[in-house]
């Protein structure tokens, strides 16, 4: 009797939690990039932040939107992914836009040019979206003939959350390369670890498709060796080198 009496408040409870725990799962993606746009915008520098993790983000989540069609899952991560599609493509719009305006004399690029030496290091904004829709409209046909295929489905969603686990790579990259973590928002990357952390918690707890848990585990390694890079470079920090001159087309994360 007594635990029928608590049902008035545990069942309003647990779907109040459950809601918010999807709206962590939708909007709790983009919450590590706040802090990062609002540095490049207040330093107006974007070498920072690698315009690659946005290639990654978006091809990651345009192929698991894809994935949706031909197995249904929840449907915050489809709308997880949708945010993080325009987000990334706000953060790709700033990046452009401070860069060319501290490039003034660099040659201008363009996605018609199909250069694949300067592969996403167009001079405008509008490149990046041109490449994005003929990205997605390949994908989305290729997809549209194969949606009957088992295996092009399951293939798919793997491909999906294995892009997005290697979001990282790209600033582990980086830092071994420089031996410095110099420019990293820190705030960035321990959002994305608890981020991540949460996120392979909800796949779990959720039951959704086996590629998510394990790609989500294995974001959450790459979170953690570019955390012990960032404590390794700040316990030996490298000499400056005096005159240093960074090529234009170099960025980081």
């Amino acid at each position: 009797m007594e635990a029928e009496g608590l049902d008035w408040l545990l069942v309003p409870l647990h779907q109040l939690v459950s809601w918010g725990a999807a709206a962590a799962m939708v909007f709790g993606g983009v919450v590590p990039y706040v802090p990062q746009y609002r540095d490049i915008r207040r330093t107006q520098n974007a070498d920072g932040f690698s315009t690659y993790v946005c290639l990654v983000l978006l091809v990651a989540n345009i192929l698991r939107i894809l994935f949706w069609f031909g197995r249904r899952f929840e449907s915050p991560l489809l709308w997880q992914s949708a945010i993080m599609i325009l987000t990334m493509l706000l953060m790709l719009k700033l990046c452009t836009e401070v860069r060319v305006a501290n490039e003034l004399n660099a040659r201008r690029r363009s996605f018609a040019d199909f250069d694949p030496h300067h592969f996403w290091q167009w001079s405008s904004f509008s490149d990046y979206v041109q490449c994005v829709l003929a990205f997605t409209g390949v994908a989305g046909y290729i997809t549209y003939l194969s949606i009957d295929s088992a295996l092009f489905v399951e293939t798919l969603g793997f491909l999906a959350v294995l892009t997005e686990a290697m979001l990282g790579v790209p600033q582990l990259y980086r830092n071994h390369r420089h031996q410095s973590t110099e420019g990293m928002s820190i705030k960035m990357v321990l959002m994305w670890t608890s981020g991540d952390a949460f996120k392979t918690a909800y796949f779990l707890l959720k039951g959704a498709p086996l590629q998510f848990s394990v790609c989500g585990l294995l974001q959450v390694l790459v979170d953690l060796a570019i955390l012990g890079q960032a404590y390794a470079f700040a316990r030996h920090p490298q000499k400056p080198v005096p005159h240093a001159v960074h090529p234009a087309g170099t960025k980081a994360l």
